[in-house]
């Protein structure tokens, strides 16, 4: 197979690539040496590059020369088909502790999340599909984007302009994700429909009354009320959602006080929230403020509530993902393949490039250890990634875009060959 083997000749490139971006690792939405490293890899290439223009964002367009008639013109009145295929550059605030003689150069940052293998597969992708453009019917853009892991790239590059970069709409999305740990090195998993849950945060500020703590009746104490929120929010989950449409409401910052013997005006807590349907999303947000509020209310207090919405349900369309399974299938063969039988309550903003095209998200162990149930997982400083699995996550972006854009470019001739 071309791809796979395009993708093993590129393979040490490809390796030290990723080992360069390691030892660069950049938070958020502004990663200049990213960016340039990026810009640096596809020099050469006959690409339409697009930078973000409020993010340090890299979107290339490679026009393939393909058609579905072989006779070098597409058919009169037909536009191209277009697909997309996607890798995170961010990386997290994680003091690196590996022994690695490729180890992170910036202090207290790491690519403790794969996104430098992603990168450098997105990469590998596009030198791929630039040496087969003759057989692709149609283009394809490369996203390369920031903000993963906070605060959200992919739903900037959507506003500026991502999914009509190539003059026509996307028809369809690709992602994948390298995993540190729970399956054996170059096992792709994952499932159709929900696969990673909306995230969302709310903040309750509790507002009484302070005084001296022997005399707590002569104030308005917002520490228990406080604390009773939280422990009703637990039997709220319990009691009120569906546990097959499961939510998570975590509260992981808690702050009140200055010192033992005084009663303070207020208290506040933080938490994250996790929901695997917009159903339950949009429950979840309405129920928690009425809670919040209720409970001081009976208190004599108040509770102000601010709910944060963050990343949308992550879902895998059900054609686009049972495509990207018989690809890898066919491709690395079914020993390489697990069913992912349930959703992670993690999130992804991918989700909102699925939010407006058909989408496929698949996941990729990197887990260089044969005991792979105890490793330490993603955003670990211990997650340790073999970048061996990046010349595959090259050749499976680049055979789901040429594959796809061959049946978008003449689904009756699929569909005949089928």
């Amino acid at each position: 197979m071309r791809t796979l083997e395009l993708a093993s000749a590129i393979g040490p490139d490809l390796i030290a690539l990723r080992r360069r971006l390691h030892q660069i690792p950049e938070l958020g939405m502004s990663l200049p040496l990213t960016q340039q490293a990026v810009l640096q890899a596809l020099a050469g290439l006959d690409l339409e590059i697009t930078l973000g223009k409020s993010l340090s964002s890299v979107v290339a367009v490679l026009r393939g020369r393909g058609t579905a008639t072989g006779a070098g013109v597409d058919p009169v009145g037909v536009e191209r088909p277009v697909v997309l295929l996607r890798g995170d550059m961010d990386a997290l605030p994680v003091t690196e502790d590996l022994p690695l003689d490729f180890v992170s150069q910036h202090q207290g940052l790491m690519h403790a999340c794969g996104h430098d293998l992603h990168v450098a597969g997105l990469v590998g992708a596009a030198r791929i599909l630039h040496e087969l453009r003759d057989e692709l019917e149609g283009d394809v853009v490369f996203m390369f984007q920031p903000g993963e892991e906070g605060p959200g790239g992919a739903k900037p590059m959507i506003d500026e302009g991502l999914l009509d970069v190539a003059g026509r709409r996307v028809d369809a999305a690709y992602a994948l994700h390298v995993y540190s740990s729970e399956h054996p090195l170059g096992t792709w998993f994952g499932r159709p429909g929900p696969l990673m849950a909306a995230a969302d945060e709310v903040k309750v500020r509790v507002v009484g009354e302070g005084g001296h703590g022997s005399q707590p009746f002569r104030a308005k104490d917002p520490i228990p009320v406080a604390c009773e929120i939280v422990v009703a929010l637990q039997t709220l989950v319990t009691r009120q959602f569906d546990v097959f449409d499961p939510v998570v409401v975590t509260v992981g910052k808690f702050a009140g006080g200055t010192k033992d013997n005084i009663i303070p005006d207020d208290a506040v807590f933080e938490a994250t929230l996790r929901s695997l349907s917009e159903r339950a999303r949009a429950e979840m947000a309405e129920k928690i403020e009425l809670l919040a509020t209720s409970l001081a209310q009976a208190h004599g207090l108040i509770a102000e509530v601010e709910y944060l919405p963050g990343y949308p349900v992550t879902v895998n369309d059900e054609d686009e993902y049972a495509f990207a399974k018989d690809t890898i299938v066919d491709v690395f063969g079914p020993d390489r393949y697990v069913h992912q039988r349930n959703p992670e309550m993690g999130a992804e903003d991918f989700a909102f490039v699925g939010q407006e095209v058909p989408s496929a998200y698949v996941n990729l162990s990197a887990c260089p250890a044969a005991d792979f149930a105890s490793e330490p997982d993603n955003h670990s400083p211990r997650a340790d990634f073999d970048d061996s699995v990046v010349p595959d996550g090259a050749a499976l972006l680049a055979e789901l875009a040429l594959r796809r854009l061959r049946q978008l470019a003449a689904p009756e001739r699929t569909a005949s060959s089928s």
